[in-house]
């Protein structure tokens, strides 16, 4: 690693611009579904910093992703940055506005600063550090923040269909660790189907919901322990994880009175690298034939809702060795590789670039009073623009 490389490109990390990004993002609220407004507030932001190009790539009419993209000097790969726009809503119990990105002693505190506009402004903050060191780079450095990830990731699919990369750096919360992989989650609905009649005629019916109560016992009871390589054990767990997350039957309240002829549960399954739909639904359909046992009425569908897949990017994959050498230059210790049990965008995206997720802020996110160490800002930044540095100028290439 060029040490006179380095010392110039983390002498123009600024940590003040990255705090004050951060800020005016976690006081632009993105809620998944409305953060078209955060998209356009941002790439006005990006324009203001008058370094190559920067524009908003609509996809669906209300929301789109925002791109930065500086060119280098020579031909060579093409690096992304990137991150989510969207959140989650704020949740109950914060004493202080969950959008008021107030700065307390070594820590900034709003909604989502973990997950992720954190990550977000130090990605951004490490673009501008490259620029500003004047590095000469052999390749492309693109930033895109993208929509719709709470949703069904429908801005990262958007951009991998697009345009193309050789490498990523994801920004999750990864709290500061080098994460290579994360389960996937499949949705499968199950509908136990009745017989409807007037409430007072019960006798006449099949209370679907009823019949769906033995089946949700049965799936609750599901305890598996996938067949998988040690090393995707060690980095996201031993078994599978599933639950039942949501229950529609019957009619809203103020309706009129009806025996509910349908009931549908979605469960959510998280399963590990190399776990099939198909093996996860084997589990499901035997749970169902259990209920069915104990009652000859209950009757069902079932149907693969959605389908997003795991993610493990190799250790020895250049982008892995990039961000790790960068990673041990400002924690000044060895890496040690994690994973997620959580969904990132590298479901829709790490089949089509070569990804690894690193960034700052970790579990548990969207609590009250959500907040971050401003070091940790300061780090993330850093690693990011080695980390970039290592993959586009060539005087660091010898990793």
């Amino acid at each position: 690693m060029n040490s006179e490389i380095v010392n110039r490109i983390l002498k123009c990390v600024d940590v003040e611009y990255a705090v004050d990004i951060v800020q005016k993002m976690v006081r632009t609220p993105s809620v998944v579904g409305e953060e078209g407004a955060f998209g356009l507030e941002l790439t006005k932001w990006l324009k203001a910093l008058d370094v190559g190009d920067v524009w908003y790539e609509d996809i669906d009419g209300t929301r789109g992703n925002v791109l930065w993209q500086v060119n280098g000097c020579r031909a060579g790969p093409r690096f992304l940055l990137t991150g989510h726009l969207d959140t989650k809503p704020v949740c109950e119990g914060w004493d202080r506005d969950p959008y008021g990105g107030e700065r307390e002693g070594s820590r900034i505190f709003g909604h989502a600063i973990m997950d992720m506009k954190a990550g977000l402004a130090c990605q951004i903050a490490a673009m501008k550090a490259l620029v500003d060191s004047n590095v000469e780079l052999a390749g492309t450095l693109i930033f895109a923040g993208v929509a719709d990830h709470m949703g069904d990731q429908s801005g990262a699919i958007h951009l991998v269909k697009n345009h193309q990369f050789d490498h990523a750096v994801l920004g999750e919360p990864t709290d500061m660790e080098v994460y290579v992989a994360h389960r996937g989650r499949y949705y499968f609905d199950i509908s136990t189907i009745g017989l409807s009649a007037h409430t007072c005629h019960r006798g006449q019916a099949v209370n679907a919901i009823e019949k769906m109560l033995p089946v949700i016992e049965e799936i609750s009871r599901i305890e598996c322990v996938p067949d998988v390589a040690p090393e995707i054990a060690e980095l996201v767990g031993e078994d599978l994880i599933l639950a039942v997350g949501r229950i529609y039957g019957g009619l809203f309240p103020g309706g009129p009175s009806m025996i509910p002829d349908r009931c549908t549960i979605r469960v959510d399954t998280r399963p590990q690298p190399g776990v099939t739909v198909d093996e996860v639904q084997r589990l499901l359909e035997a749970a169902i034939t259990r209920a069915q046992a104990t009652d000859s009425e209950i009757k069902t569908e079932l149907v693969l809702a959605d389908r997003k897949d795991a993610f493990m990017v190799p250790r020895d994959a250049p982008v892995v060795r990039y961000t790790s050498a960068a990673w041990e230059r400002i924690m000044n210790r060895s890496t040690v590789y994690s994973g997620g049990s959580w969904l990132a965008d590298t479901a829709s995206m790490g089949a089509f670039v070569e990804t690894v997720i690193f960034g700052p802020g970790g579990d548990p996110v969207y609590q009250p009073n959500e907040s971050l160490e401003i070091t940790d800002i300061e780090r993330a930044s850093q690693i990011n623009a080695l980390t970039v540095a290592m993959a586009l100028v060539p005087e660091m290439s010898d990793v």
